[in-house]
């Protein structure tokens, strides 16, 4: 009994390390749509294949958890003004910061949960620049819903595989009608979270 007294808080710390509150790590992903939306041939857009960022999470009772991102993406455009003798090509890059905040729901397992996710998001337009003018955005920052479904296999790390769907209220931008962002988003994703 003695024994039991002396190790008890010792093993109490030990315990509770082993009941992670919270957790963290990184998301890579893989944009399934682009960024940006195009009306014609004469305006080309590529939205690079990736997007990155640091992920938490804190994990709540009975399966629920509140996860939060920060992701980055890079896209650059491309738009030929006016007619084959005439024409003159606008090029422009800027970079995307998205921040989701998730409310998520893990299904009861042992190694491989299931879970579904839904929230809002915050996106917002940084380092915008234009070869012929300045590109100033209608709105530097919308809003939007997100949802999403993954799975959560744990190991002695989590790997988070995840598809997420995004439906913006409003487009950040609209250039002559012809190039806009995209109001429709969905991402591809894995987390690595400790």
């Amino acid at each position: 009994m003695k024994l039991t007294r002396l190790l008890l808080p010792l093993l109490l710390p030990a315990a509770a390390a082993f009941c992670q509150p919270f957790s963290a790590g990184v998301k890579v992903g893989l944009p399934l749509t682009d960024f940006l939306d195009t009306v014609n041939g004469t305006t080309s857009s590529v939205t690079n294949r990736y997007l990155f960022g640091p992920t938490a999470e804190l994990h709540l009772p009975f399966g629920l958890g509140i996860e939060v991102d920060a992701l980055y993406r890079h896209f650059n455009y491309k738009d030929i003004i006016g007619s084959a003798g005439n024409a003159v090509t606008a090029t422009g890059t800027a970079g995307n910061w998205e921040f989701p905040l998730l409310l998520k729901y893990r299904f009861p397992s042992k190694v491989v949960r299931p879970y579904v996710d839904a929230g809002v998001a915050w996106d917002t337009l940084t380092g915008i620049s234009s070869s012929i003018a300045n590109l100033s955005p209608a709105k530097n920052t919308t809003t939007g819903i997100v949802l999403g479904v993954g799975l959560d296999v744990h190991f002695i790390i989590h790997i988070l595989p995840e598809l997420r769907y995004t439906r913006w209220t409003s487009a950040q931008f609209n250039i002559s009608n012809v190039l806009s962002s995209n109001q429709n988003q969905a991402e591809f994703m894995v987390g690595i979270t400790f």
